[in-house]
């Protein structure tokens, strides 16, 4: 495909959008429309948080202080101050734009109300940017009523991905769909401009809901005597009713003490309506709300960038992937058990929204709790809390015991330690099981494995293939742990991997082809097809990029047209998301799979172009280059992605292998060592570059890398055989024979290693 095919795709694709977005318009009514039917549920939500999500800047609205006052950081002097204009107050701010120099700016809209608000400014092309410059809305007391800058330890440069002009702070991609009603972003790749629409500026009625001008019909016919077939809509017209809790209860069972759900939970409707935005997600397609979550999103699982191997946060996750974490969720608990959907308060303050179930004799006794009544709460110690964005303290969903003793070596932080500051982890462990005579363990036991697995221990496989068939354990703790098994391609994962493709929940199928990347593409192409037909969007698309090089023509007729409309809908969902590198580099790994090298090369290109600080964009297109005998072009692209990231290990390392394929060793050596310096806990890069120093005969320097790789991998057989061989070549017998029983303890039985014991040993 060229660069006008594939400029052509692009309006295409934006046609069919608009056609699809235009029959959802005229189906948004506003919440004006409801006063007359929900008065109550409209004055709790008015005031609330998602009412004022967004709003237009005004004197009613602006909470900053722009009585000139000036804010410097880090050298950088921002004056915010207001204007009259026709007797409307404009507010404005001269702050450093993106090109670094001071620009006045006015302030458009606010966004945000507590405990800190963001102000939103217009730029060319449809955009709105967020300014990193945000207003305390705290108290004084609390340490509020102040400007603080969102990044305060570091210096962000204007060109920054971070600097606030820059995409990380774009408001149509980043935010916008969490903060209004029925939200349109609209972009258009051909010009790089968006046209970004909305129903309600504010998060309303009908975000949740969904459209309800059917809702609306029903009302009206439901009013009148006279016979109307409305009266008979299908959940009264609303594409979302929201109704599953209706009639439910939760009761305390007299034997146990414990509470217990009056009806089974039949459905996760809620949950994953409140996950739409309330979770850490990738956005695939224009939402149709009645339909369920993972057809138009992608939640993340717990990535060891974004979550703690016990299950809590390390970045902000918004609490969906937490909560789903929890003992709460498992028991049939949703999210308006304890917060009001059309306030956003809690139901009851403090600890009488947990007594609502829990009984508080019991659970507020010094027997329990083991500390002075009214000292701590029920969420200081379950419920503990992280701050994000400067002042945004979040709880964690997950409903955890506490466990110092998984912070004893390790950085899991433990509730007990928040509190008790100045002493260990081994003093509240030891606390712990002073009070308790056993080790409180919890709902959460899946620590172990997916630690195992990031430090790539020798029985990581082992553990996590246990945690994937523990059906008392979360599923997405399983989910990540199906995941993982992509680092171990054998007979052995391949098994488990095969048997959860068939798994009844989306989010293990999903995680199941991710791991399926690391086999062959045969082995993809048997167990994977069948995937194409699967009722859930993500993992269909998922199944149409793993068998992206499927020859078309090659299938029956039957499978054809399902696979080529999968494959569309992936295409579809990568261009949704066309302003970002990310989307970029996956319709360029799409393209490259399917044979469309020039369509791939546009692609990985347009991501530099978007983004010049995006390193899986320069190694994807440095390795088509060097794959189409043009590894001088690579090293180029390569050097182009160093002088932009110039602490890039990855990069530094590509560029070493692309002077080695072009006989350039002592080049190849300088960067290979620069990656390997960078990260020396990179197996690969240390082991690549120690092989490069014995091609180069600095042998000595070689054994001495593989050594220490050897002493941090210990069972990596790869390691030791390459130390046996060089040893033995650079006639240090005793010491290859000394390498040679570490791999016969590693590989026992093999005959080809007890030949090479033997050979040494004559």
């Amino acid at each position: 495909m060229n660069k006008i095919c594939y400029t052509l795709f692009f309006i295409l694709f934006v046609d069919i959008a608009t056609a699809q977005n235009d029959v959802y318009k005229e189906q948004y009514v506003g919440h004006q429309k409801c006063v007359s039917c929900h008065q109550q549920e409209v004055n709790e939500w008015q005031g609330s948080h998602h009412d004022k999500a967004m709003q237009h800047a005004q004197p009613d609205t602006v909470l900053g202080d722009f009585e000139k006052t000036v804010f410097e950081n880090f050298g950088l002097f921002t004056t915010f101050y207001k204007q009259q204009e026709n007797n409307n107050t404009q507010y404005w701010v001269r702050t450093d734009g993106p090109d670094g120099q001071l620009q006045d700016y006015q302030i458009k809209y606010t966004f945000g109300v507590y405990p800190l608000q963001q102000y939103l400014i217009e730029f060319p092309g449809g955009r709105l940017q967020a300014l990193d410059i945000a207003w305390d809305a705290r108290s004084k007391a609390q340490g509020g009523q102040r400007w603080f800058h969102l990044h305060p330890k570091e210096k962000i440069e204007s060109d920054d991905i971070l600097h606030w002009t820059g995409p990380n702070m774009n408001w149509n991609y980043m935010c916008a769909y969490c903060h209004s009603t029925h939200l349109e972003k609209n972009y258009q790749p051909e010009n790089d401009t968006y046209n970004t629409t909305y129903s309600e500026i504010n998060v309303s009625c009908e975000a949740c809901h969904g459209p309800a001008v059917e809702h609306i019909k029903w009302a009206n016919a439901e009013q009148s005597d006279v016979p109307d077939s409305r009266k008979n809509l299908k959940n009264k017209g609303l594409t979302n009713p929201l109704n599953e809790r209706d009639g439910i209860q939760w009761q305390i069972d007299p034997k146990t003490q414990k509470p217990y759900r009056s009806k089974a939970k039949q459905s996760n409707h809620e949950i994953e309506t409140c996950a739409r935005c309330h979770s850490r997600r990738t956005q695939l397609a224009n939402d149709a709300i009645h339909q369920p979550l993972m057809n138009a999103f992608r939640p993340v699982r717990l990535s060891s960038s974004l979550y703690y191997p016990d299950g809590q946060p390390k970045d902000e996750v918004y609490v969906y992937g937490s909560f789903i974490q929890s003992k709460m969720n498992h028991a049939g608990v949703t999210c308006s058990d304890c917060h009001d959907p059309h306030s956003n308060e809690l139901k009851l303050p403090g600890d009488q929204i947990c007594n609502q179930c829990h009984l508080s004799e019991i659970y507020r006794s010094e027997t329990h709790h083991h500390h002075k009544t009214n000292s701590t709460s029920c969420i200081d110690c379950h419920m503990s809390a992280t701050t994000y964005m400067g002042v945004d303290a979040r709880n964690d969903h997950s409903f955890r015991i506490p466990r110092p003793d998984l912070s004893i070596n390790t950085d899991i932080p433990n509730a007990c330690n928040q509190c008790h500051t100045t002493n260990t982890s081994q003093w509240s462990a030891q606390h712990l099981l002073d009070w308790y005579q056993k080790r409180p363990i919890g709902f959460q036991k899946f620590a172990s494995a997916l630690s195992a697995s990031q430090q790539q221990e020798k029985s990581a496989q082992k553990q996590l293939s246990y945690l994937i068939n523990n059906k008392q354990q979360p599923l997405i703790a399983r989910a990540t742990a199906l995941e993982e098994l992509i680092n171990y391609p054998n007979q052995a994962s391949l098994k488990i991997i095969s048997r959860q493709l068939q798994h009844k929940e989306p989010m293990i199928r999903l995680a199941a082809l991710e791991a399926l990347s690391g086999f062959n593409i045969r082995t993809q192409i048997s167990l994977a097809f069948s995937l194409i037909y699967d009722e859930t969007g993500a993992v269909r698309m998922e199944a149409a990029r793993l068998l992206a090089s499927v020859p078309v023509e090659q299938l029956l007729s039957k499978d054809k047209k399902q696979f080529e409309k999968t494959q569309q809908e992936y295409l579809q969902a990568q261009l949704y998301n066309a302003e970002r590198p990310e989307s970029q580099v996956n319709l360029g790994h799409f393209y490259y799979q399917q044979g469309k090298l020039g369509a791939a090369e546009n692609a990985y290109k347009r991501a530099i172009y978007l983004q010049q600080k995006f390193a899986p964009a320069y190694l994807a297109l440095a390795q088509l280059l060097s794959q189409s005998q043009r590894e001088e072009e690579a090293q180029l692209i390569l050097t182009k992605g160093i002088i932009n990231i110039p602490e890039n290990a990855s990069i530094h390392h590509a560029l070493g292998l692309s002077y080695i394929r072009q006989n350039k060793l002592n080049k190849a050596l300088f960067e290979l060592a620069y990656a390997a310096n960078l990260e020396i806990n990179n197996r690969r890069y240390q082991f690549v570059y120690a092989i490069a120093l014995n091609s180069s005969q600095q042998t000595k320097e070689a054994l001495s890398v593989l050594d220490k790789l050897h002493q941090k991998f210990s069972d990596d057989s790869e390691i030791l055989i390459s130390l046996i061989t060089i040893n033995k070549e650079a006639g240090n017998r005793k010491q290859a024979l000394s390498y040679a029983y570490k791999l016969n303890d590693l590989m026992p039985g093999n005959q080809n290693v007890k030949n090479l014991i033997n050979e040494l040993k004559r």
